[in-house]
């Protein structure tokens, strides 16, 4: 069986197209400003998101740390989902780059609404830290690449500016949740004062993120962006990786959605397994495996391993897949059959 990765959308490679694209790009030294290739992705992903500047950095954390000091202080507060990215995956950066504490809302799908955030913002007294920052991701990772609906995310919004709340969108999979949605980027992205999206999860690029947003906040994620050492000199050839993926890798995504869901469903209908955050909206399916099956999640990721498919285990029961453009429908097929023969020990009719 050829390799089915189906750990994460970063693991794409560039395509042959995309390659061709890298290997032409005209660059210059971009901390001077010189990179032609960069400025233009920078003004395309502006006038996609519907702001006026933008910022081009290396990673998905780098965006998010630099929007979030772009907007703080040391000693303020953030609000966020108890599952967001920035708790769990970015390393402590929030405490470590910009000095904030984290107050969270709880829920399983990373969903909140307008009357969730009033009583998390501090009264104004010098005992407490400041509320100062909310943050929104969308589409929500730990909660199966869940969706804001555009009226609950106006809501939630219109609530943050009555508390004079900056807010910033984590959107590294927001060209996902446009496309299962039907929302334009722009609609997603006009409450916020900063939005961040990846190049490099379901556009396949192989590196790079941006921030979107006002000029003046733009500025300081420039700043902090060389702060934390995200300047480099000519990395135009990465910025056309991005542009083409722009231009090229946004609507197939449908077929990423429509092989996550195909995987759920077969996937639900094996004993002893069970879709744990339904339902697959976007190109992430979490499942659980039941307590009396004996396997823990890592030891079936070590078995489907041995198959060639790629899966990770995200709790002691719980593993997570996504699909995306070097995984195609065939092979969606193949990983439901490998999986079917690990957990139950049957080989699956017609194999």
């Amino acid at each position: 069986m050829p390799l089915i990765d189906l750990r994460s959308d970063t693991v794409t490679r560039p395509t042959p197209e995309m390659r061709k694209a890298i290997a032409s790009a005209e660059v210059g030294d971009e901390v001077l400003g010189d990179d032609p290739t960069v400025r233009k992705l920078e003004e395309k992903f502006a006038a996609h998101l519907g702001k006026p500047a933008a910022c081009f950095v290396p990673t998905g954390t780098m965006a998010n740390q630099t929007a979030l000091r772009a907007h703080t202080e040391p000693g303020d507060e953030v609000i966020c989902s108890d599952g967001a990215h920035i708790i769990h995956y970015e390393t402590g950066a929030p405490a470590a780059l910009s000095g904030v504490m984290i107050r969270t809302i709880a829920n399983p799908r990373g969903l909140f609404d307008a009357a969730d955030i009033t009583p998390l913002v501090r009264q104004d007294a010098y005992h407490f830290p400041h509320s100062r920052l909310l943050m929104v991701e969308n589409t929500h990772n730990r909660g199966g690449g869940t969706v804001w609906p555009l009226a609950q995310i106006e809501r939630v919004t219109t609530e943050a500016r009555k508390h004079k709340l900056k807010m910033h969108l984590d959107g590294a999979r927001l060209w996902n949740a446009s496309v299962a949605s039907g929302v334009a980027m722009k609609d997603f992205a006009k409450p916020f004062d900063t939005i961040s999206c990846c190049f490099s999860k379901g556009l396949g690029a192989p590196i790079g993120s941006a921030v979107a947003g006002d000029a003046e906040s733009i500025l300081r994620v420039q700043r902090f962006k060389k702060m934390f050492g995200g300047m480099t000199r000519q990395v135009g050839i990465l910025a056309a990786a991005a542009l083409y993926a722009m231009d090229n890798h946004v609507q197939r995504l449908a077929e990423d959605h429509a092989n996550a869901k195909r995987l759920a469903e077969l996937i639900a209908n094996i004993p002893g397994l069970s879709i744990a955050l339904a339902p697959v909206e976007t190109n992430i399916v979490y499942f659980d495996i039941a307590q009396d099956v004996p396997l823990t999640a890592q030891q079936l990721s070590d078995k489907l391993k041995a198959q060639n498919v790629l899966m990770l285990a995200t709790g002691p029961r719980r593993i997570r897949c996504v699909t995306h453009l070097d995984v195609n429908a065939s092979m969606i097929e193949s990983a439901a059959q490998a999986i079917e023969q690990c957990v139950t020990g049957r080989v699956p009719v017609g194999v």
